[in-house]
């Protein structure tokens, strides 16, 4: 993922592109401080996905805060941060995908109701780690739950 970053970093200077090559500043700084962190200087890949999921997460709250404050500016600018962090996460899964996931997590762990929803997620969001967002999960999960 390094590697990856720092050669879309080279391209972003050459040609001069600010808003992509400070993203992609703010992503690898993050990649970095969590492997600091951890004392390690590789990450694994799914630290390299939670990493990302987190900055890709706080783009999309800040996103629905300034929508809603009608800083219309602002929120263009985070769509487009948004857009190319996507770039780095794996393929989304469809809705069909998905739900075939919710349905199977649902019968392994004999969930019956909503009161079993934390049971269902804890399992759930390993098998899908990067791949799709928790809040779409969480709305799917309480429809099956119902």
């Amino acid at each position: 993922m390094l590697d990856r970053l720092n050669e879309d970093m080279k391209t972003a200077m050459r040609n001069k592109e600010k808003e992509r090559l400070s993203v992609i500043r703010m992503v690898k700084s993050s990649l970095q401080n969590e492997g600091y962190k951890l004392g390690r200087s590789e990450l694994t890949e799914d630290e390299e996905l939670t990493v990302l999921s987190r900055e890709l997460k706080q783009r999309k709250d800040s996103y629905a805060e300034f929508k809603s404050a009608g800083r219309d500016d602002l929120s263009d600018k985070l769509l487009d941060e948004i857009a190319l962090i996507e770039t780095y996460m794996p393929r989304q899964l469809s809705e069909e995908e998905l739900e075939v996931i919710v349905i199977e997590t649902i019968n392994e762990t004999n969930a019956s109701s909503k009161a079993d929803m934390g049971k269902v997620m804890s399992s759930i969001m390993p098998k899908v780690k990067g791949k799709a967002d928790g809040a779409r999960i969480n709305k799917m999960v309480l429809q099956h739950l119902s």
